[in-house]
């Protein structure tokens, strides 16, 4: 397989795996709302291992949202954020303990004021705040680290 076909093809694969597991997410009420523990999330950690993940991340993400039935601001913005910090993961491949940061700090960033404007959620900023970066640690810095730590012992199994 050429390297613009296998780039397409893991990109898609990502994208895939992100849609259902924020699919089974949402069927336990946990993928949006102040609370969100979206397992999806974890996968933020693959930039680390495929480039294309990066845009298979943005692409899952976008139509996870959709899906779901979030509001077009929390499709565009949420979208965003996921992509940041998968880019951020990218560039931060070296170092697998702060290459789950930059997801983190994009959501805590973005994701507070998509519930604010766009689901009119009355909670104050810092509240929003606290409880995505709960979520978001235990997505993209616990099972994102147990991820990263299985595909390390399989690295020949993903290349």
């Amino acid at each position: 397989m050429n390297n613009k076909s296998k780039f397409l093809v893991q990109g898609g694969v990502v994208a895939a795996l992100y849609v259902v597991l924020t699919y089974l997410c949402s069927l336990m009420g946990l993928s949006s709302g102040v609370i969100q523990v979206r397992f999806s999330e974890a996968m933020c950690i693959l930039p680390c291992f495929m480039p294309a993940s990066v845009p298979g991340l943005f692409l899952g993400c976008f139509l996870s949202n959709l899906l779901t039935g979030c509001v077009m601001w929390d499709v565009i913005f949420g979208s965003l954020a996921t992509l940041l910090g998968a880019i951020g993961t990218y560039l931060l491949r070296k170092n697998r303990f702060l290459a789950c940061i930059p997801p983190i700090i994009a959501n805590v960033l973005i994701i507070p004021f998509v519930l604010i404007y766009a689901y009119e959620v009355p909670d104050t900023y810092w509240f929003l705040v606290i409880t995505i970066a709960a979520g978001e640690i235990i997505s993209c810095g616990i099972l994102g680290q147990i991820l990263y730590s299985v595909i390390s012992k399989n690295k020949s199994r993903f290349s």
